[in-house]
């Protein structure tokens, strides 16, 4: 009876997350506790990326607002509606995606190109690798060409139709004045 009482107006009080609507996505009881823990591991590990890499720079910058949220926040729907970056659920897996890319990075070390590397530039009539797509638009329609003359030398209304049937009709209400 005590505990009816008691404990059933503070559960009550308690928001409590009961599904994330997302198949496959699990409601995290302790998300709060996690993100801070997956966010912290986070700025240990990025600090194998070279200190002026542009990928370090932004995931220290972003882990770190979300951590500030985090350890401010009690409240998993506050954290989501500060960080404005989907369910608290979502920036689990988020940060457990970004800790694994980080390792990928360190491993593919994208930033260690040697000096004496060159890249090889194709000129325009360079034979292009088959591997390499082409990007050479085909060419445009006769009517294209027409109707920038006409615009170059202002004889733009001897392009148009002049006929009544093509011309648009009047979508105000109004009756056009003649």
């Amino acid at each position: 009876m005590f505990l009816r009482r008691i404990a059933r107006p503070l559960m009550m009080m308690a928001k409590v997350k009961e599904t994330t609507g997302i198949v496959g996505l699990d409601v995290v009881p302790n998300a709060r506790e996690v993100l801070i823990g997956l966010y912290s591991k986070t700025l240990e590990e990025i600090k194998a990326v070279p200190e002026d890499e542009a990928y370090r720079k932004a995931v220290e910058t972003f882990t770190r607002h979300r951590l500030k949220v985090c350890q401010e926040e009690e409240d998993w729907e506050t954290i989501e509606n500060k960080l404005g970056c989907g369910q608290v659920e979502e920036l689990i897996e988020e940060a457990q995606d970004e800790l694994t890319l980080i390792g990928r990075m360190i491993e593919w070390n994208p930033w260690d190109v040697p000096e004496d590397y060159e890249c090889e530039v194709i000129e325009n009539d360079a034979p292009v690798p088959k591997h390499v797509p082409l990007h050479r638009p085909g060419p445009l329609p006769e009517e294209f060409y027409k109707t920038l003359a006409a615009i170059d030398t202002g004889s733009l209304k001897d392009v148009l139709p002049s006929s009544k049937e093509e011309t648009p009709a009047v979508s105000s209400g109004e009756t056009p004045a003649k």
